[in-house]
């Protein structure tokens, strides 16, 4: 059964496929399994009582909602619409967006972590919309994850969905799970990359890519 925070986009058409047509765009929205802000609020309650913090004082008491107000926000990607063009002039260079902002949450703390993605593409038939790029990774970003499923959920939906001829995601984040408890390894990150089509099998294309990242220094 798929949890709850691996499920994916869904893609609501709004030309007549599952494609976007020229002129047209797709709405991209994430169904979770719903928020109940009220249970949220009484159970972080309960987890700071259980931990010995007291909420009883002025300056604690709203804190259990605000606690439920966070995640919620950390968990609610905003809708989207994937909008793409015809590649009229037949660009077959790499288009690059680089140090687009992450943040999500570790699945296995709830502690966040933060960084940047470099998401780029070899162009087929259609382009996309460059503020798409940072879309996608915030779409992914808002819900309990680990790095390296991010890294690959954003790669394998622009291949799915755009149908480009090469994808590339490098993500760079510091994880406060490790920087702010166990191990303590203040300035450590971690970093992650997928490729896929000519970004993995050319070898000029992927030292492109890389080099441009920053990955290859």
């Amino acid at each position: 059964m798929t949890k709850p925070h691996d499920a994916t986009a869904r893609i609501h058409p709004q030309g007549d496929e599952g494609t976007a047509p020229a002129g047209r765009a797709l709405r991209v929205v994430h169904e979770p399994g719903g928020i109940d802000l009220a249970a949220a609020e009484a159970a972080a309650g309960q987890f700071l009582d259980a931990l010995g913090i007291s909420t009883a004082s002025e300056s604690l008491r709203g804190t259990p909602g605000r606690m439920a107000r966070a995640y919620a926000e950390l968990f609610s990607p905003r809708p989207f619409d994937l909008t793409t063009f015809p590649n009229d002039e037949g660009y077959d260079e790499l288009v690059l967006a680089r140090r687009i902002p992450v943040r999500s949450v570790c699945e296995h703390h709830l502690l966040p972590f933060v960084g940047t993605a470099h998401v780029g593409y070899l162009p087929g038939a259609r382009i996309l919309g460059l503020s798409k790029l940072a879309r996608v990774v915030e779409h992914f970003a808002c819900r309990p994850q680990v790095q390296e499923r991010l890294t690959k959920q954003v790669a394998d939906w622009l291949q799915t969905h755009l149908e480009p001829k090469g994808v590339g995601v490098v993500i760079e984040a510091e994880h406060s799970c490790m920087t702010l408890r166990g191990v303590q390894a203040t300035g450590s990150s971690t970093m992650t990359s997928t490729l896929l089509g000519l970004l993995r099998s050319d070898a000029r294309s992927r030292s492109e890519f890389l080099a441009l990242t920053g990955a290859a220094s």
